[in-house]
């Protein structure tokens, strides 16, 4: 099997790929919105397979996986983007309270500040770039998504910093490419519709749930 950033490609790869390629592809530019509602939620699935096969024994796996089994929660929801907002936001903050406690079983939160200091003043820019268009009754929702947001990829921070292994690194960048794909969602539906966002939307955000789920070691073979 290939390798990629010293760690080994798994069979899912491929169909992950491909299950994402043709949801963006309807997303972005139309087909049946039944396929859309097929697509989008099997690659979450895909990745939730991908990571149900890694991290044996591991303390951390189960939040991963819980984490995983949230953001299919708020896929789902989202596939109905103005009633199921709400529903879908909440599902994701589940998601990254998971992804934070498993991340800080490895190492406890904040032990690097600079890291914190960082995604704060970067999700702190974003908010105010979209602060005007956000409607009253969902600033508060969204004022506490956010701090968890960026608290969460802080910490996949603090885990490079404390050894910079493929793995570690490889979940720092999950973690700024989940920062990516919400800002862009954000702006989407605060400042207006941008032209063909699912482009930017879906694909950063499938790729940094693959590099959280890659973050766990893969399954011993005989």
């Amino acid at each position: 099997m290939s390798r990629m950033a010293g760690m080994t490609l798994s069979k899912f790869d491929f169909l992950i790929f491909l299950s994402a390629l043709i949801a963006v592809g309807l997303s972005a530019f139309g087909g049946p919105p039944a396929l859309f509602f097929v697509f989008k939620p099997l690659t979450t699935i895909l990745i939730l397979a991908y990571a149900w096969q890694r991290g044996s024994g591991l303390a951390q796996r189960r939040w991963i996986l819980a984490g995983l089994l949230a953001s299919l929660a708020g896929d789902i929801a989202l596939l109905w983007p103005q009633q199921g907002f709400l529903p879908g936001l909440v599902s994701f903050l589940v998601a990254h309270l998971c992804y934070l406690w498993a991340f800080t079983r490895v190492q406890r939160l904040a032990a690097w500040p600079w890291a914190f200091l960082a995604y704060g003043l970067l999700a702190g820019f974003i908010l105010s770039r979209l602060w005007a268009g956000v409607p009253a009754p969902l600033q508060g929702p969204v004022v506490v998504y956010v701090l968890c947001l960026s608290a969460m990829g802080a910490q996949t921070l603090v885990l490079a910093k404390r050894s910079f292994t493929p793995g570690n690194r490889v979940l720092a960048l999950g973690g700024l490419l989940f920062v990516i794909s919400d800002a862009c969602l954000a702006t989407n539906k605060f400042a207006g519709p941008q032209p063909l966002a699912a482009l930017l939307v879906l694909p950063t955000y499938w790729a940094a749930q693959w590099c959280i789920a890659s973050w766990l070691a893969p399954a011993a073979r005989d």
